[in-house]
């Protein structure tokens, strides 16, 4: 690891966080710990987007040591994962807010509606099934599937993809003029390959996909059972619903485990864990809006870790 990026790990450990174990499972008196389960708030709690969000991609190809590169690479994106899943668990806790509620406003039925919508749940506005089916879509992804499916998809952010459209992980979009146009299309094909303002967009709907597409039903059921037993699911557990995402189907699903373990990605995963089971509302909106980037990033001492890839 450079001296750079070492720097990077030691300027602000996450002092933010209480450090659980990465096996930890809430006991009854912790469960209002956990996020997205029994706190009232209001969505005024979203805090303000960053400015540093809005960073175009770093010329990764400009790097000759490739373990440089790669450590370049994961500290760009875990600030942005983490940005990105806190907002989501901030907006998870406030649809756990009103489900608890016997009368909903105006203001929150067009919000619920609003999030059926993006996350393509068709149920009866306000119904128990509604709640139980949004509960489901709108969670978390584990840092280290993004990463290693970034790094995978966009050859490490050096792509033609990446660089023109901060497009990391090759999704596609339908409409003309929506994307890049692929060289090697196929003929009679009209798909473009989606083109995003910053990277963080990119990231924000590769979750966003995972968590609505019929595709990847398996990862959202098994993040559920993780769930359920007061736990997050790591990348590689996740990754095994991945099989539709690569037409190359289980053998992909292979390799992205085999990025995450060869590249240690679960020490991600841990710091994550750490970060959104400390102290609820507020701390999550600490993650949501943090002022430098690099206050997300884990500490050294997590970095030198290995932990247990699930």
């Amino acid at each position: 690891m450079s001296a750079g990026i070492r720097a990077l790990f030691l300027i602000v450990p996450l002092v933010l966080f209480a450090v659980w174990g990465a096996l930890h499972v809430p006991t009854p008196d912790d469960a209002g710990r956990f996020p997205g389960t029994h706190q009232d708030i209001s969505l005024d709690a979203m805090p303000d987007f960053p400015r540093w969000a809005s960073a175009e991609l770093p010329d990764f190809a400009s790097y000759q040591d490739v373990n440089e590169k790669k450590d370049a690479f994961f500290s760009f994106l875990y600030p942005r994962i983490v940005l990105a899943n806190s907002r989501i668990l901030i907006e998870r806790q406030y649809l756990e807010t009103l489900s608890r509620k016997e009368q909903l406003s105006e203001s929150e039925k067009r919000w619920l509606e609003e999030q059926a919508e993006r996350l393509r749940v068709d149920e009866e506005p306000g119904s128990d099934e509604l709640f139980r089916r949004l509960r489901n879509r709108l969670d978390v992804i584990p840092p280290s599937l993004v990463m290693a499916q970034a790094a995978n998809e966009s050859a490490w952010g050096t792509s033609r993809f990446a660089k023109k459209g901060n497009n990391l992980f090759g999704q596609w979009c339908f409409s003309k003029g929506c994307g890049i146009v692929p060289k090697q299309r196929g003929e009679g094909k009209s798909h473009e390959v989606a083109d995003f303002a910053t990277p963080y967009r990119s990231i924000r709907s590769y979750i966003q996909n995972l968590n609505r597409h019929p595709s990847y039903q398996l990862v959202r059921d098994l993040r559920k059972k993780a769930r359920d037993e007061g736990r997050l699911a790591s990348g590689s557990t996740l990754a095994a619903g991945l099989s539709l995402y690569s037409e190359r189907g289980e053998d992909y699903i292979k390799e992205i485990r085999s990025m995450i373990r060869f590249n240690k990605l679960a020490r991600y995963d841990q710091a994550f864990r750490d970060a959104v089971f400390s102290n609820g509302t507020k701390a999550l909106a600490q993650l949501a809006s943090s002022g430098k980037e690099t206050a997300l990033l884990p500490s050294q001492a997590k970095a030198d870790s290995t932990f247990n890839e699930g």
